[in-house]
């Protein structure tokens, strides 16, 4: 993005009045949306969207405006009202501004934008009638495609002018299946920080088949048991367990506001010594990956719980400062118009030693969980309930019957502790996480693990 801005000079009145530090997000946007329900396309948005923030922070605090003009007089003024937020001792000092080329690169193999749009439909449609010819119990269909692609520069006080170009592409197949009084849903996405290329490795019938599988599947199978017993969690599941029981909990802005259950912790053995947690943003095609974060700190990998020790929390600037820390480069916000907060980018288990067969074998009689829904967490206490999409029974340690209804009820840290073997496999999920009314993309990531014992809620 060429942007010509004299970032100097907006970031001097913006720390007029008092401040410690000052930087500027500027952001041009592309975004094409494809909807595909009730047997035909019924949206197609394209939309460019462009605009800048400016931030100052002071005495700990922060001040932010935004706009979508970016005229040097519109900016100025813009500078002028932060300033005019923050009121502090230090009058912080502009330096050089000087540009910051990033050391890791993305390879985007086929550009979304060089695609006719007529193209991307057809993959839509192509999905769609995959569902509808799949079988005639499938009765809703929803296939969604959307691609974006965002341009950002990020100037601040210290002297750093950045920029980072980020391209997604995201495609997502929903069905509806029923039988008599018993309906069912199935869900399979694919995506990330990557473009057309991602329909090579698979393609819109497997999605939608994928989809479809899971929906007619659970038609048939029995209700789950419910009680305490040991489930056999697969990689294939996702890393909702991570990203929810542990991710957020790590995330340095709620450990400070005693908002987690691993406040003050750092240092202290929270999870079993097989268990190795990890962030990082610079894994490639990954959907939480990206060379600078939204605050201008380079991507990293983050080790987060080192077998079992907690090592440190996720921290963008603002909350380092109050920890008299560095940032972890994980800084992110939605857009333009929000202020940048402490995420998760691509957050996961590490593999172990184990394999996958000889975790599930070890198991008399318990769930296998091949995926996971959504649910909900307690980050204070750590306390979740998660449901079970697709899940199976394991007798005399061989996979058996589908079960649905299944859910998983615990304590992230407690859970945690006890998982005993870790498989050396890795299953990566995707999604955009919501957190202050923002949305931010991530992928999740684990091994096969081996809970031996949690609350399973089901047909009693």
């Amino acid at each position: 993005m060429s942007v010509n801005i004299d970032f100097k000079k907006i970031l001097k009145a913006a720390l007029k009045d008092g401040g410690e530090f000052a930087d500027i997000f500027v952001e041009r946007s592309i975004t094409t949306s494809i909807t595909c329900e009730d047997n035909r396309i019924e949206k197609v948005i394209s939309g460019i969207d462009s605009g800048a923030g400016i931030r100052v922070i002071f005495n700990k605090r922060s001040a932010y405006a935004f706009s979508n003009d970016l005229s040097d007089t519109s900016l100025l003024s813009l500078a002028e009202f932060a300033a005019k937020a923050a009121r502090g001792d230090i009058n912080a000092a502009v330096m050089d501004i000087r540009k910051k080329e990033a050391s890791i690169r993305f390879d985007i193999k086929k550009a979304p934008w060089d695609i006719p749009v007529t193209e991307k439909a057809g993959l839509v449609e192509r999905a769609n009638r995959t569902a509808r010819g799949y079988d005639n119990r499938i009765r809703q269909a929803a296939v969604i495609y959307r691609d974006s692609l965002q341009e950002v520069t990020i100037a601040n006080s210290e002297g750093l002018l950045c920029e980072d170009r980020r391209v997604g592409t995201v495609f997502l197949v929903q069905v509806v299946a029923a039988d008599g009084d018993i309906v069912q849903t199935g869900y399979e996405p694919i995506g990330g920080h990557a473009g057309f290329e991602i329909f090579d490795a698979v393609s819109p019938e497997e999605v939608a088949s994928a989809a479809c599988r899971r929906g007619i599947m659970m038609l048939s199978a029995r209700k789950a048991p419910a009680g305490k017993m040991p489930v056999a969690l697969s990689s294939d599941a996702g890393g909702t367990m991570v990203h929810e029981a542990v991710g957020h909990g790590l995330e340095a802005d709620l450990a400070q506001q005693g908002l987690s259950v691993y406040t003050g912790k750092i240092g202290e053995q929270i999870a079993s010594k097989l268990i190795t947690v990890i962030d990082d943003s610079t894994l490639p095609g990954r959907r939480g990956s990206f060379a600078f974060d939204d605050e201008g700190t380079e991507s990293r990998k983050r080790v987060l719980i080192e077998n079992g020790v907690l090592k440190g929390y996720m921290y963008d600037r603002l909350t380092a400062m109050k920890d008299g820390v560095t940032s972890t480069g994980n800084g992110r916000r939605e857009s333009y118009q929000h202020q940048p907060i402490p995420r998760m980018t691509n957050t996961l288990i590490a593999p172990g030693s184990g394999s996958p067969e000889e975790i599930v074998k070890s198991v008399e009689k318990g769930l296998f969980v091949k995926k996971m829904g959504g649910g909900q967490v307690n980050t204070v206490n750590g306390d979740f309930v998660f449901e079970v999409t697709e899940g199976y029974l394991i007798e005399k340690g061989s996979i058996g019957e589908p079960v649905r209804g299944a859910t998983l009820t615990g304590n992230g840290p407690a859970v945690l502790r006890m998982i005993d073997m870790v498989g050396n496999d890795q299953g990566f999920s995707i999604g955009t996480c919501g957190k202050d009314g923002q949305g931010a993309p991530v992928s999740d990531a684990q091994p096969t693990l081996r809970i031996p014992e949690i609350i399973v809620g089901g047909h009693i």
